[in-house]
This record gives structure tokens, sequence and C-alpha cells, in this order.
């Protein structure tokens, strides 16, 4: 699945309103990675902006802290969890498009936490501004809106990751190392059978769909923040 709707459904969208903004499925890994590299190519379609959505909850998860203590401030596993979001917002800038953050809001956030992502996602260059839409409905929601709508004006070179022409496996190793942040690529036998038969088949020639956790850059859910040095299978 690449977690996106379907090219009509855009397509119709588009027709109706200023503005579509439309889900892509987990993660800019995962669903921003394959809106980009497969809906966009067949459709013709070149995104404006790019929302990413993110909890200080998610952050501090990241940043080692267990579910039941996500409710308390932790600072140090705030500051240690949003190497995560870098990531996604380094990979949302690969696609030459401009990354708003939008921090959806808690009610056992503090003050502090918010402020201090508000502070990393701009010195990031990323635009950030809080969802409440939870709280105060339609009106926590302006925020992240007006960020959207000046983002949209930003100038921008829309870029596809990779050339569908590639043979398969360094499209694979393509999306590995530069979007899950990997050191290599490990093919079983099995994969690299397949791989040669739908070479041989002449369906090599096309985008690639990856399916992972989405828990994880890697493709191991319990690795969580943003590590280094692993390898994909």
């Amino acid at each position: 699945a690449h977690g996106c709707n379907s090219v009509m459904a855009s397509k119709f969208a588009l027709k109706m309103a200023d503005v579509l903004v439309t889900e892509a499925g987990f993660g800019a890994d995962l669903g921003a990675e394959k809106f980009c590299d497969i809906k966009c190519r067949f459709a013709g379609l070149q995104p404006d902006a790019v929302v990413i959505v993110t909890t200080v909850r998610a952050l501090k998860s990241h940043g080692g802290v267990l579910k039941t203590d996500l409710g308390k401030e932790n600072m140090a596993a705030l500051e240690k969890g949003l190497e995560n979001l870098t990531k996604h917002i380094e990979n949302v800038s690969k696609f030459g498009l401009p990354a708003v953050v939008a921090i959806n809001a808690f009610p056992t956030d503090t003050k502090e936490e918010l402020a201090f992502v508000e502070e990393k996602c701009q010195a990031l260059g990323a635009e950030v501004a809080l969802s409440e839409v939870w709280a105060k409905g339609g009106a926590g929601g302006e925020a992240v809106a007006k960020k959207v709508l000046a983002a949209i004006d930003k100038p921008k070179q829309f870029r596809y990751l990779y050339d569908e022409k590639l043979p398969i496996k360094e499209k694979i190793e393509t999306i590995a190392k530069e979007i899950y942040g990997a050191a290599g690529v490990d093919y079983t036998a099995s994969a690299a059978k397949t791989i040669a038969e739908l070479t041989a088949l002449g369906f090599d020639k096309t985008p690639i769909c990856m399916a992972k956790t989405q828990y994880s850059l890697t493709d191991d859910a319990t690795k969580l923040g943003r590590p280094s040095g692993f390898k994909i299978t």
C-alpha cells in the first residue's frame, strides 16, 4: 500500500477548491516518499508544501521515554527525540518542498516543551505552528492553516528522489540510504530471485513501493530516534 488516496480523487478535489490537503500515509520516510515518487509521477501532480504532524509525546517516546511516563515533562528526552523529526524535515527538503510542522497539542504538554519544539523547528528552517483542533475546533487550526498558505507561495523546485529507469536495486538502495538513513541493504535469496524475475519481465522501469514498519526509520519497530549504521533487509 502506498498510503495515498486515488489519483482520480485528488484531481476531482483540485477542481472543487483553491487548496487541496491530502493525507499521504505515515511519515516522510513512508507516506511522503511514496506520494512524491509514485503518485505524483503517475498523476503529473506537484505538491506546493508538506505538513509534518508531530506531538511532544511522540518525540519523548523517540527519546526513550516509556509510554506510562509520556505525560511528564522531560526536556532531555524531548531534545533526543527531536533527531527523528529532524530527519523527516530533511527528507521533505530532498523533494525540493517547504515543510510546515504542525504540533498536535495534548493537555499534558508543558509550555516549555512546546516552545522548545517550535524553536528547534525554526532553527531547521521549517515553518511551525501549534494545532489545537482537539480542544478548540476549527479555530485551533487557524495558525497551522496560515503557515501552510504562506508555505504554498514560497519558491520551490519539486523533484523526484530517483530516476524510475534505474535498476531495481539502485532504486531500493537510494530510498534506504537517502530517506531511511541506512548504511546499506541486505537482500534475501527470495528477494534477489524476485528482482531478477521482475527485471526479465520488463517491470524494472517502474517506481518502487517499499514496505516497512511506521514506528522506526529502520525495518525494526523497536529502534526509535534516528538510528545510524543499520541495514534494511
